[in-house]
This record gives C-alpha cells, sequence and structure tokens, in this order.
C-alpha cells in the first residue's frame, strides 16, 4: 500500500537540512531501487524552484510500505528526524488514482 509522508520544518533549520541531505537521499534512493517510491520533495518556502535561503517548509514522500507501522518506522528514521529538522511527521495511507 502506499502512504504518504508530510514533514514540516523547524524556522531556520536549512543548514541542518543541507548537513545531512546525502543521508537523507540514500535512504530514498534504496525506496527508488526497490520499485517503491512514487515521488519525493521539499516544499521551497519561496515560489520558486530555488528558494536560496528561504529554505524549505517540509517534505512530502509517497511510497508503498507494508503497513502503516512500518511507514512510520521508516519515517520516524530519518536523518532529517534524528537531526531536529522536522517538527512534525505525519504518515498516513495514500490511495493513488491517476
Amino acid at each position: 500500500m502506499l502512504y504518504v509522508i508530510y514533514a514540516e520544518d523547524n524556522k531556520d533549520s536549512l543548514e541542518k537540512r543541507l548537513s545531512v541531505r546525502a543521508a537523507h537521499l540514500a535512504r530514498l534512493q534504496i525506496l527508488k531501487d526497490e520499485d517503491r517510491l512514487l515521488t519525493a520533495g521539499p516544499m521551497p518556502i519561496a515560489d520558486s524552484e530555488e528558494p536560496g535561503h528561504a529554505g524549505f517548509s517540509g517534505s512530502v514522500i509517497i511510497a508503498e510500505f507494508s503497513s502503516l507501522d512500518n511507514a512510520q518506522t521508516w519515517a520516524n528514521d530519518d536523518p532529517y528526524v534524528a537531526a531536529g529538522i522536522y517538527q512534525t511527521v505525519t504518515v498516513r495511507p495514500f490511495k493513488r488514482v491517476f
């Protein structure tokens, strides 16, 4: 089943975000390599593809997991969580229509 992981960043977390980005992306690459990743990406604060110093307000990941518990565990183990970048992380089932 698909699950959406919606995370909101703490304010002024861009520097921390950039410092652990490689580890965050490595975990996403594993999901992609397993053909379980539908989409993933950050939400820029500025209305721009490259928000610069404005940074990001959070992230969205939609991926396949065997259960809500497994999706939640995966989300909780994200390097962005460990680094204190995310202030909240919400995991919900997702039904793809298109």
